[in-house]
C-alpha cells in the first residue's frame, strides 16, 4: 500500500537549496542520507488530510525513491540535475487539461494503470458496491477511467445506470454523474443505494433519471443540474442477449438480432456525443459472446459502431474475470465443453476507450 506523509513544503525547499550548495558528492551524499532517514521515520497520514499553510500529502514512496536516488548519484552535476527536479516536483503542479494528475509527480499515481491489460483478482464490494444487479461491472473500472479523463467537479453520463457502480465511484472521487436507466424500479433501488452511501464531498452531485437513452434528452437533464455538457461518458451495455434484462422494447438486451443491437447501440452512442465536449472521452466496456457454436466479436463490432459517430479510437484495454455467475460452480464442465467443442472459455472483457473528434 503507498503510504503518504506531510511534508511543510517552505521547509523542505530550503533544505533542498541548503543541500545545492554542497560541492563534494560525498558530502552532498551524507547529508541526503539523513534526511531520506528522518523522512522514512514520519508518521503516515489519513487520505482525507487537505494541504493548508504549506503543508502538503505527498507519497512516502516516491519521496524516498527521490532521495535514494539523489544519494547513490556518482556526480555532483548529476545530483545538482535531481534536486532540481524534486524541487520542481515539491513547489509546482503540472496537469493536463483531462484530469488532475500532477505530471511533476507522476511515480505517486501507483494505483493508475497505463498497460493494455488489467489483472483484477477481485472485485471492490466496499462501501455500497455490492452484485446484486446480475452483469454489473467491477467498480475498479469506473475508477480507474476517473482518475484518467475527468478532473473533480466535472460531468460524466452513464446511459446504462444500472446498480449504480460508476455513480457510486463519481460520489467518492468528487466527480458529478447523471445515470440513466430504462427500468424505474431499478434507478429506484440504486438512488436509494447512492443516498445511504452518502459523501462529504461537496463537488459531487449525482443523480439517475429513469428513460430511454437512445432518445432522451441528455441536455434538458444536464441543465437541471446546472451543467451545459458532460466531459466523460462510460456506456456498459447488455452484451446482447447473454443476459436479458427486461420485456422493454428499448432494452438492448432483448435485441432480435446483432445487427439491431449494433442499431441500438450506435443510437445510445449518437445521443450521448451531442452532450460530450469535443476532445473528450468515451468509454465503453463489454465482451463478446457465442451464438450457435459460432463466437460472435461483439466487442469488436460495438468498437467500429463508435468510430462511425465521430470518435477516434484511443486504446483497447483487456480485462481478465474468472467468470460470470452462471459459470461460477461450472468450471470443470466448461473445461470439458471447450475441449470438445474446439473453443477457448471467455476469460476476458474489453474497455475501448475513444476522444470525440
Amino acid at each position: 500500500m503507498n503510504e503518504f506523509v506531510i511534508l511543510h513544503a517552505p521547509q523542505f525547499l530550503s533544505n533542498l537549496d541548503k543541500l545545492r550548495k554542497t560541492t563534494t558528492i560525498g558530502g552532498l551524499s551524507r547529508q541526503v542520507r539523513k534526511l531520506r532517514l528522518a523522512l522514512s521515520k514520519k508518521r503516515p497520514v489519513p487520505s482525507e488530510f487537505r494541504p493548508s499553510n504549506g503543508r502538503i500529502r505527498i507519497s512516502r514512496k516516491y519521496l524516498l525513491g527521490e532521495l535514494e536516488q539523489i544519494e547513490e548519484t556518482l556526480t555532483v552535476e548529476r545530483a545538482q540535475y535531481y534536486l532540481r527536479r524534486l524541487q520542481k516536483a515539491i513547489s509546482d503542479t503540472k496537469t493536463t487539461r483531462v484530469n488532475d494528475i500532477n505530471l511533476r509527480r507522476w511515480k505517486e499515481y501507483e494505483e493508475i494503470h497505463t498497460d493494455s491489460l488489467w489483472i483484477v483478482d477481485r472485485r471492490d464490494s466496499s462501501g455500497a458496491h455490492s452484485a446484486w444487479y446480475w452483469g454489473n461491472f467491477i467498480p475498479q473500472i469506473p475508477h480507474q477511467l476517473l482518475l484518467r479523463y475527468t478532473k473533480k467537479g466535472e460531468w460524466v453520463l452513464d446511459p446504462f445506470a444500472g446498480s449504480g457502480t460508476t455513480l457510486l465511484e463519481c460520489q467518492r472521487l468528487g466527480r458529478n454523474c447523471l445515470g440513466v436507466e430504462l427500468q424505474k424500479k431499478v434507478a429506484s433501488r440504486t438512488t436509494s443505494i447512492v443516498r445511504m452511501e452518502g459523501t462529504d464531498n461537496q463537488l459531487a452531485s449525482v443523480a439517475v433519471e429513469v428513460g430511454d437513452s437512445r432518445t432522451v434528452d441528455f441536455a434538458a437533464l444536464l441543465r437541471q443540474h446546472n451543467a451545459t455538457s458532460a466531459q466523460l461518458a462510460i456506456l456498459h451495455p447488455p452484451y446482447h442477449d447473454i443476459i436479458r434484462f427486461s420485456r422493454k422494447k428499448g432494452d438492448l438486451s432483448n435485441a432480435r438480432s446483432t445487427d439491431e443491437f449494433l442499431n441500438m447501440f450506435g443510437t445510445v452512442v449518437e445521443n450521448v456525443g451531442k452532450v460530450l465536449d469535443r476532445n473528450r472521452y468515451l468509454a465503453v466496456v463489454i465482451g463478446d459472446k457465442y451464438e450457435k457454436g459460432e463466437w460472435v466479436p461483439l466487442g469488436f463490432l460495438a468498437m467500429n459502431e463508435v468510430t462511425k459517430r465521430g470518435f477516434q479510437l484511443k486504446s483497447i484495454v483487456v480485462k481478465n474475470f474468472d467468470g460470470t455467475v452462471g459459470k461460477r460452480n461450472l468450471k470443470e464442465l466448461w473445461r470439458y465443453r471447450a475441449l470438445a467443442g474446439g473453443f477457448y472459455v471467455f476469460k476476458h472483457e474489453y474497455v475501448f476507450i475513444f476522444q470525440k473528434r
